[in-house]
This record gives structure tokens, sequence and C-alpha cells, in this order.
């Protein structure tokens, strides 16, 4: 693999997280599937935003829609994004686990 691709798959990554409801939708999503009404509910977001956010996670590779009759059931696109997303956290919290107390934080990384 080369770097330019490396770079790019990272980069969807990151911007993926960059965002607090994506991050969320990951991390719900990494504990197993769900539904979209669900998982607005859950973060507390119309049905319209959840659905431009999954568009986002889809077009970044990172979940799929599994229909399931008149529905679709959203998952990690692969278990290991779970770990990923374990792994990161982990790491950054055992670096500083201040970081980012508050997202008004003119400080927040």
């Amino acid at each position: 693999m080369d770097t330019v691709t490396r770079t790019e798959a990272l980069s969807r990554f990151g911007y993926a997280l960059s965002d607090s409801t994506r991050t969320r939708i990951l991390l719900i999503l990494r504990e197993g599937p769900g539904y979209p009404s669900e998982l607005a509910e859950s973060i507390g977001v119309s049905r319209q935003i959840l659905s431009n956010h999954l568009a986002c996670l889809r077009g970044c590779g990172l979940v799929v829609a599994v229909p399931e009759g008149r529905r679709s059931r959203y998952e990690l696109a692969d278990r290991r994004i779970g770990s990923a997303l374990d792994d990161l956290l982990a790491l950054v919290l055992a670096v500083d686990p201040a970081c980012c107390p508050a997202a008004d934080d003119d400080n927040c990384c």
C-alpha cells in the first residue's frame, strides 16, 4: 500500500471522528447494530441530521446499511473499526485523561 493511499485512509477516519455526532454514532455502533430512529433518539438529533452523518460515515467506508424489509440496520463496516476506536480512546485517555473536558474550551485539542 503506497503512502498516498494510507494517508487518504487515515484522513477519512480522522474526518469521521472530527464531528462529535459522527463520533457518537461510531461509539454506539461499536456496541452493536442500530436503527436510524433509535440512533437519532439516543444521540438527541433529528433523523435528517442523523441521516446526513450516516451518509458521511458510509462514504468514508466506516459503516454499512443492511436492508431489513422496509428498514435499514446500520453497523460498523468491519469489527476492527470498533477495536481501533477502543484502542484510540484508551491511548488518548492514557496520554491526557483531562483532554478536552468541555467542548467550548478554547484550549481544547
